[in-house]
């Protein structure tokens, strides 16, 4: 149960990473919200996970997912443009979060 509130706990990341940019500076107040409360439950469902997951694995996953959900994001829906090398480095990074998750006991 600790790695599905892990992976809500990234996905959550990404909401209130998102939320932020739409917030423009905390100047609209719905956005403002959204990512007050993006973070609150991001990092509840993280503070839950670490309950029986090691802080040493659980936080560098909860930061990749976040990370490259914001990407995704970022690419798809603000059009944020990145070259065929970020590509890869994303793509190493995938691959580490899946690493880190298939050699964790």
């Amino acid at each position: 149960m600790a790695w599905i509130y892990l992976i809500i706990a990234g996905l959550f990341e990404t909401v209130w990473a998102t939320t932020l940019k739409l917030s423009h500076g905390f100047q609209k107040l719905d956005y403002t919200l959204y990512t007050i409360l993006g973070m609150i439950l991001s990092f509840w469902l993280l503070a839950k996970a670490i309950k029986s997951l090691p802080l040493g694995i659980a936080y560098p996953v909860w930061t990749g997912i976040g990370a490259l959900g914001t990407i995704i994001f970022g690419v798809i829906f603000f059009g944020d443009h990145l070259t065929p090398l970020t590509w890869v480095f994303v793509g190493l990074l995938l691959i580490s979060i899946i690493g880190i998750k298939m050699t964790v006991q």
